[in-house]
């Protein structure tokens, strides 16, 4: 009988450490991180739909905590979409928030991570906890989507892979986003065309009061790499609001208001999951209406367009590079079908496909 018990736990112990790997991954950051993979027990900081469209919905089935406020809170269509699909993502439990301050370290460790996945801003954003979290025996794997540059994006995505056992699926969703960048700066380098003045707002305050604009990263990153000449990028490191005689003063040649689902109450900029492409345009054509607008050249040429706000800092928003390159470039990229490209995505790689605007212009 002892032999029995000693040969099944020997056996266990084997199949245990037949699927264990413990492998180091060096994260966007340079840090080389060890870990157990696949991971079997993770907590999400932040890009919950990356994760799952990378690793496959039963990674999901791993996922011992997320932050919740970075989905519920700030993307609440999706998480309804999502949630009314697999109702157990509610059962996840919420280890609170960086930017609001209630991350709470205690939480984690409670819930006996094999790996904490962080985005750059949260692993910035957390200073000491950092240290606790990591002297408690906790692997940190950082990623950041919200640089939007090319180098991140596929770094995060081949991490994501490696941490869910799916480098094949991720190496192929990199191929794919890679591809579409390229033809991007491709197209528009050969075409030898000037640079457009373009401002990017989000659209979270309406038309009365202007909200921030971007500089180096997320839309303001994006503008410049579909070749657009960011007329915030002089007067805003990263994010933040501009002086709003500094847009008239620049004269932009293309404007993008973004927005949510969140501002249907008000008169903010909505977009994506649920809202009617006429609801829209109205709220888009609000702010051609702002002082000194109306003599701006985009107002003036109907080059005025709406971008989904959560369709950024994700792997996902290669479909908004698009729609930022074909309007800055219209005769450039006909061909494409941004909007499309954005809805395929979920077809190709997530259990679900939502439905709604999430990008508009004026002239349609």
């Amino acid at each position: 009988m002892k032999r029995f018990v000693l040969a099944a736990l020997t056996t266990s112990l084997m199949a245990a450490s037949a699927h264990a790997d413990i492998q180091t991954i060096e994260d966007v950051l340079g840090r080389s991180v060890s870990v157990d993979v696949p991971a079997q027990r993770v907590v999400l900081g932040f890009y919950a739909e990356d994760y799952m469209a990378i690793g496959t919905e039963q990674a999901f089935d791993h996922v011992v905590g997320i932050s919740r406020d970075t989905w519920e809170a700030w993307r609440p269509a999706s998480w309804k979409l999502y949630t009314d699909y697999r109702p157990s993502l509610k059962q996840i439990p919420d280890v609170g928030e960086v930017e609001s301050q209630t991350f709470s370290v205690e939480k984690i460790i409670s819930l006996n991570p094999d790996v904490i996945l962080l985005a750059d801003w949260q692993y910035k954003g957390l200073g000491m906890d950092v240290d606790t979290l990591e002297d408690a025996g906790i692997p940190i794997v950082v990623v950041d989507y919200n640089a939007q540059t090319l180098e991140r994006h596929l770094k995060s995505t081949q991490i994501i892979g490696a941490l869910t056992d799916q480098e094949d699926r991720a190496q192929k969703i990199s191929d794919e986003y890679e591809a579409l960048v390229e033809h991007i700066h491709t197209t528009i380098e050969n075409a030898q065309q000037p640079k457009p003045r373009t401002y990017i707002e989000f659209g979270n305050q309406g038309p009365s009061e202007y909200s921030f604009t971007y500089g180096k990263n997320m839309w303001g990153a994006m503008v410049t790499s579909a070749g657009g000449d960011n007329i915030a990028a002089p007067f805003v490191e990263w994010w933040g609001p501009i002086n709003p005689e500094q847009v008239l003063a620049s004269d932009p040649e293309v404007i993008f208001i973004t927005g949510t689902e969140t501002g249907k109450q008000s008169n903010a900029m909505v977009m994506g999951q649920g809202i009617n492409r006429e609801q829209a345009k109205e709220r888009l054509e609000g702010f051609t209406k702002r002082p000194g607008w109306e003599s701006l050249s985009a107002v003036e040429n109907n080059r005025v367009y709406g971008i989904y706000q959560g369709a950024s800092r994700t792997i996902l928003d290669g479909s908004m590079l698009q729609f930022i390159a074909k309007s800055q470039y219209p005769k450039l990229f006909k061909e494409l079908d941004p909007e499309q490209q954005y809805l395929d995505f979920y077809k190709r790689y997530l259990p679900v496909v939502p439905k709604g605007t999430f990008t508009v212009s004026l002239d349609k």
